[in-house]
């Protein structure tokens, strides 16, 4: 799932506890970013498993083990909210591609519905691309079900924020500037595959 998509969960999931526990701004943040956390591993793609950043521990479950335990330590309803938006996260991510959900197998978990099971060994059909990526991006743009889902959050995410937290709306500004990375990103790969 993209950014914006992850993004929009972490804005659903602190708005409805927001209406419980009345977050300060900070813990509101603090929030919806664990939500989208886990994604800034992709600069460290490098160092992962087949240059997956799927496959890095930030892709587990541990880190958010570490943050919902050290909530629970503190006593602190927005850390342990926000370990619960980066659990969401990784739950979420096994539905497209999967991840590297315990860490330690080191292997892909989830039920990976964009990739079909002869895709399963990828080497081969990425190598028909210019850049490896446009495999993936363009599996995800063409499934209808992936945008009906982005769609459905964009949308759950700016009702819950006007009904549970309506103080914070202008947080959602940022939704645009992870939708813009990708849908650049997209136009952008197209554009490398289409020479």
């Amino acid at each position: 799932m993209h950014i914006n998509s992850h993004f929009a969960i972490g804005v659903i999931i602190a708005s409805i506890f927001h209406h419980i526990f009345v977050f300060n701004i900070l813990e509101f943040i603090l929030i919806v970013f664990s939500a989208f956390l886990g994604d800034l591993d992709v600069f460290f793609s490098k160092y992962a498993k087949d240059h997956n950043h799927r496959n890095l521990i930030s892709h587990s479950i541990i880190p958010s083990i570490i943050i919902i335990i050290l909530g629970l330590v503190f006593y602190w309803p927005a850390l342990i909210i926000s370990g619960l938006a980066y659990f969401t996260h990784i739950i979420v991510d096994q539905f497209d591609w999967g991840t590297n959900f315990f860490y330690f197998p080191q292997r892909t978990f989830g039920p990976r519905f964009l990739i079909k099971k002869e895709e399963h060994e990828l080497s081969k059909y990425l190598a028909e691309y210019k850049n490896p990526s446009s495999f993936f991006d363009f599996k995800y743009y063409k499934s209808k079900i992936s945008l009906t889902i982005e769609i459905l959050l964009f949308i759950l995410m700016m009702v819950s924020i006007i009904i549970l937290a309506f103080e914070y709306i202008f947080i959602t500004l940022i939704y645009f500037l992870g939708l813009y990375f990708h849908l650049s990103r997209h136009f952008h790969l197209k554009k490398i595959e289409s020479r």
